[in-house]
């Protein structure tokens, strides 16, 4: 059966979640964890005559012991490098990155070195980042697990008997365990893009979030501010596996209130739990942690406009992922089952006429520019967003749920 499912996830990831048609290279970051997975679908690419496959092959002991030098090591280290991305977006190459989590693994790694680290990881793939944003090139984030990852879920399984079953999880996340997975999203994308088109109607300047944790949060958007989902402006691809959000990007200046995670973070292999953030003015003021404070602090902290949001999502407490009711500890995963926002980079597709201008014309109107773009979930099922709209305010969201 497992063997069944692999097959067919790979079929999703290569037929549908990106596209061949300009693309005649491809390029996968993963874990060596996942090297089985990964042989599958280099022989899927070249079954459709992908020749040219670069395997960006991290080793989660290498990265470790890279991770636990001092800080101007990691600096110097070329292992952090990542401009062999940016060679392969030259060639508009499709990108494929297998997102697995190792629980615990990386706790030991000082809060600073992870940033410095994910911020060098970030900045040096610089076409790759401008090709991603602007939809010139295929990609797609897809969660795969590992037996690590696993074995933390079901701790009273052996190793193999924990992954299959994490995996069947997965599966049913990215409708993967449906008959037809390829048709399922197709029909689902559908679905979404109605709602795009009726929250992109409503012409939404500001909106209200509130819920019992006590998330008292006011997000303002832009007259020019535009609703997007997985398929809207290029229906060939799909750019996260699994996907359940509409999303946009807010004006970063017009945030102000409180807002409370509802679920952990996971950011580079380490934890944040139990947090809040205060804005005012747009900025973070204050926050709190009761799990990874100095993790929380360098994800604001990491540049100037890492503390402004960069984007706010909508996802119904009824997607697969929520449902399972499973805390996965992974964003992909997390971020799916639940509304969300970002700290950090906004996506100049989300503002109309963005895409064409500079990072100061793009800012000036409201659009954050960071080094960081961090997502964390704040959707509970009590969740309400009043907004207001071209005609007056209006319960958009519902006890979690699309009131459209």
């Amino acid at each position: 059966m497992i063997e069944e499912l692999e097959n067919k996830y790979v079929d999703l990831l290569i037929d549908r979640c990106l596209n061949f048609k300009k693309s005649k290279a491809l390029f996968i970051n993963y874990y060596s964890d996942n090297e089985s997975f990964v042989k599958k679908l280099v022989n899927k690419a070249k079954s459709k005559g992908i020749e040219d496959i670069y395997l960006d092959r991290n080793n989660k002991e290498e990265r470790h012991a890279k991770l636990l030098q001092n800080v101007k090591d990691i600096e110097d280290d070329e292992y952090f490098n990542d401009s062999i991305w940016d060679e392969y977006a030259k060639k508009d190459a499709a990108f494929l990155i297998l997102s697995t989590e190792f629980p615990g693994y990386f706790a030991d790694i000082p809060s600073e070195n992870m940033t410095v680290a994910s911020l060098k990881t970030r900045t040096s793939k610089p076409i790759y980042k401008l090709k991603q944003l602007t939809n010139e090139i295929p990609w797609c984030i897809a969660v795969i697990p590992n037996k690590l990852w696993a074995k933390e879920k079901f701790p009273d399984l052996s190793d193999e008997e924990a992954y299959n079953e994490y995996f069947k999880l997965m599966c049913h996340c990215t409708m993967v365990d449906r008959d037809y997975p390829i048709e399922e999203w197709n029909n689902f994308l559908n679905r979404q893009r109605k709602l795009v088109k009726k929250l992109n109607e409503l012409q939404i300047t500001k909106m209200h979030y509130t819920n019992s944790l006590g998330t008292d949060l006011i997000i303002g958007l832009s007259s020019d501010a535009l609703w997007q989902c997985a398929g809207y402006e290029r229906e060939d691809v799909i750019v996260n596996m699994p996907t359940y959000e509409i999303f946009t990007s807010p004006d970063y200046r017009l945030t102000e209130g409180i807002v409370y995670a509802s679920k952990p973070l996971m950011y580079g292999g380490a934890l944040v739990d139990k947090f809040w953030l205060k804005f005012k003015n747009g900025k973070v003021i204050d926050y709190d942690a009761e799990v990874g404070k100095e993790i929380l602090k360098g994800i604001i902290e990491s540049d100037e406009y890492s503390c402004f949001l960069g984007e706010c999502a909508l996802v119904d407490k009824n997607t697969a992922i929520a449902q399972t009711n499973f805390v996965y500890g992974e964003t992909c995963l997390d971020e799916n089952a639940s509304c969300h926002i970002a700290l950090g980079d906004a996506f100049p597709e989300c503002l109309r006429g963005a895409e064409d201008e500079s990072v100061d014309e793009r800012r000036n109107r409201g659009l954050n520019h960071s080094d960081n773009h961090v997502d964390f979930m704040i959707g509970t099922n009590d969740l309400n967003i009043i907004a207001e709209t071209k005609e007056g305010l209006k319960l958009i969201f519902e006890d979690g749920e699309f009131n459209l």
